[in-house]
């Protein structure tokens, strides 16, 4: 443990460079210099009209690794721009990826124009339905990331119960952490206490602190925090039973002008020809896969 401060202050100095990228940057996918072929795109005269004529859609992106990583030369990586590559191809229009500062600024970006789209992924929720058309195309389950000098005191999220958790504020871990919380009572064994913090650097600094046993986060985002830290953390995930897989994690759009409808079809073209399972597997998501696309499904 003598190197785990300092790699994962290493960790962290990156993680912070990315967040300083401001509202006003454009970062291009690693596909951005093939512009798609209208003809061969099956969904192109399906969109709407103004998106044809401006050729592209923009998509809105807070830096949020492994989902989105913007590089030093302004380029985005991750699983959201492979998504958008091979949507690209569906559509027959560029898409271009707008880094913005947090999730109200981006449902505000939307409302207002800026942003034709987001892809999250975030949870579909009644509220955001009011405003936004949500295509579920992958679930999730919450992995709680401690010291790897803690393993034999968490074998399995089970002995999660009673500690304490840390989790962004207002995200989906911590309504995950709720659910793990009544499962734990169900099991006559104390509920673990949600130690809410404004982001996940802030996680990661409680967990090596040592002020908290572990933190909260997507099943992603913890091998991501693994990936880059070894020797440093390990990472247990949430069981169905422990209300895991139950949240449906979406894109949103705004409503009103038919781009959700076309999304949804290009998400299930994807699905038809395996490249949704191609790119979820290789970023390790096979877990949270779903069956089929959905439009403001029922939650």
């Amino acid at each position: 443990m003598t190197n785990s401060r300092s790699i994962t202050a290493a960790v962290l100095a990156t993680t912070a460079a990315f967040l300083l990228v401001g509202c006003s940057t454009t970062a291009a996918t690693p596909d951005d210099s093939d512009s798609p072929d209208t003809t061969e795109a099956p969904l192109f005269s399906s969109l709407p009209q103004e998106i044809q004529d401006a050729g592209k859609i923009v998509f809105a992106g807070d830096s949020h690794p492994p989902y989105r990583t913007v590089e030093a030369d302004n380029s985005v990586t991750g699983i959201d721009p492979d998504i958008q590559a091979a949507l690209s191809k569906q559509l027959g229009v560029d898409i271009e990826i707008e880094i913005a500062s947090g999730l109200p600024d981006i449902l505000t970006g939307m409302l207002g124009g800026r942003y034709d789209a987001f892809n999250g992924p975030v949870k579909a929720t009644p509220d955001r339905m009011k405003d936004f058309d949500a295509i579920w195309w992958m679930t999730t389950r919450s992995s709680y990331v401690f010291l790897e000098s803690r393993a034999d005191d968490i074998p399995d999220s089970s002995a999660l119960c009673g500690l304490q958790i840390a989790g962004v504020t207002g995200s989906i871990t911590e309504t995950q952490v709720a659910a793990l919380a009544a499962w734990c009572a169900d099991e006559g064994k104390p509920a673990p206490t949600f130690v809410g913090l404004t982001d996940t650097n802030a996680t990661i600094l409680a967990v090596q602190s040592e002020r908290v046993d572990a933190l909260a986060t997507t099943e992603t985002g913890a091998i991501d925090i693994v990936d880059k830290t070894p020797d440093t953390f390990q990472y247990v995930t949430q069981t169905d039973e422990q209300g895991a897989g139950v949240d449906k994690l979406a894109l949103l759009t705004p409503k009103g002008n038919g781009l959700g409808e076309v999304l949804t079809q290009a998400f299930q073209n994807l699905f038809d020809s395996g490249e949704y399972a191609e790119i979820m597997e290789k970023w390790h998501l096979s877990s949270v896969m779903i069956d089929a696309p959905e439009l403001n499904p029922a939650v």
